[in-house]
């Protein structure tokens, strides 16, 4: 399952088409860790490369946005 979502991610076919949990799902196995959650945003941080990730659902989706900029932090880290 991880690889398909990871997969779903890296190749930006279906940014809109991402379920939450499974998003969220992969925020943590690519090494992020859930810092607070300040209403329906929830915040992530990654210690290795310094960097924080605000995500947020609309209905059981990930914001394609959000997809796109965890695409970014794959690809500028490698991860």
């Amino acid at each position: 399952m991880k690889d398909k979502i990871y997969n779903a991610v890296v190749n930006g076919n279906s940014d809109n088409n991402i379920r939450y949990s499974d998003f969220q799902n992969l925020i943590i196995d690519l090494g992020f860790e859930f810092k607070h959650r300040n209403g329906s945003h929830s915040v992530y941080y990654h210690n290795g490369i310094n960097r924080f990730m605000n995500i947020q659902p609309v209905g059981s989706k990930a914001k394609g946005y959000q997809v796109r900029q965890l695409r970014g932090i794959i690809t500028t880290h490698n991860l």
